[in-house]
């Protein structure tokens, strides 16, 4: 079944005009940003050239960030074999390099896809997800990671996710800012931070409601992309439903640290009491089920 269905793997228009039409919208949200900023008197040439630096080092060392922060560490063919040997094979059948694997030291069943492009693309998996799910269900996980390496999601969600976090920067540090320029401009100085405080806000709300729209897209994208490769639908959908469960067994802790990610896992770092999931990177579990299970009937005909 994956070798009659890969012909139209990987050729989704749908996901394509959302990315698009998100950069486009985001490009001119933070264009008017920068106005206000430009209007407010504040040093242009650099802060072009602060934002310049930022977004380089984040699209070109984003995955170095991703590893050292999560701790992952990245294992050889040696090491980790059978899973290198899985990964190759649906590698193959999507026709795309066949990425680098990490490993990331952590209860919590979960895996995630980093890398600007198809050659610098690493798949993350936690220990939690080796350890916890059968094999047909850990190569459904793997082949909605390579579609999302298939799809080009990666580069664009991740730099998506670095503006967005300059204006959430600024916002968190808005009572900061409004001291300082109450003590060096006065009056007049508190109220352009003000101004900018209030630029930031919008451009951050804006931002988040943008990336976590397309974000839930790609998700179903990936389930799409899962399902073809290894022309077993209910094995992604079986796999969903254990990381679900196995998901409240999870330190509080481990939660915690994995949240600033979600946008990037299979599955929210999230409990399912958690208010998080009313904005949720990911499409209900119901949902996502219910996709895939229509999936399965249509290639059971």
């Amino acid at each position: 079944m994956a070798k009659k269905t890969a012909a139209w793997y990987g050729h989704d228009f749908g996901l394509s005009l959302r990315m698009f039409i998100t950069m486009m919208l985001l490009a001119a949200l933070y264009l008017a940003f920068v106005v206000v900023l430009w209007e407010l008197r504040v040093g242009l040439p650099l802060l072009i050239m602060i934002i310049a630096a930022l977004a380089f080092s984040q699209y070109f060392f984003s995955d170095s960030l991703v590893m050292l922060t999560t701790r992952a560490r990245v294992v050889t063919p040696q090491q980790a074999p059978k899973l290198y040997a899985t990964v190759e094979r649906l590698s193959q059948l999507a026709d795309i390099p066949v990425p680098k694997i990490a490993i990331m030291s952590t209860r919590m069943p979960n895996a995630f896809t980093s890398g600007r492009s198809p050659k610098k693309a690493t798949i993350t998996v936690t220990q939690g997800l080796l350890d916890q799910l059968p094999e047909q269900e850990l190569e459904a996980v793997l082949a909605h990671e390579l579609t999302h390496i298939k799809n080009h999601d990666v580069a664009v969600i991740t730099l998506a996710s670095f503006f967005a976090m300059i204006a959430a920067f600024i916002v968190q540090q808005f009572f900061f800012f409004g001291l300082m320029a109450e003590e060096d401009r006065g009056r007049r100085g508190g109220q352009a931070i003000m101004l900018i405080w209030l630029a930031s806000l919008v451009v951050w709300a804006i931002s988040y409601v943008l990336i976590r729209t397309l974000s839930r897209y790609r998700e179903y994208a990936a389930d799409r992309g899962s399902a073809i490769l290894t022309g077993h639908p209910a094995y992604l959908a079986s796999a969903l439903q254990r990381i679900n469960a196995n998901m409240s067994r999870v330190p509080q802790k481990d939660l915690r640290q994995a949240e600033n990610f979600n946008a990037f896992f299979i599955f929210p770092a999230v409990r399912k009491d958690s208010m998080m999931e009313m904005f949720s990177t990911h499409p209900s579990l119901q949902h996502r089920i219910a996709h895939l299970q229509k999936m399965q009937e249509d290639m059971e005909k």
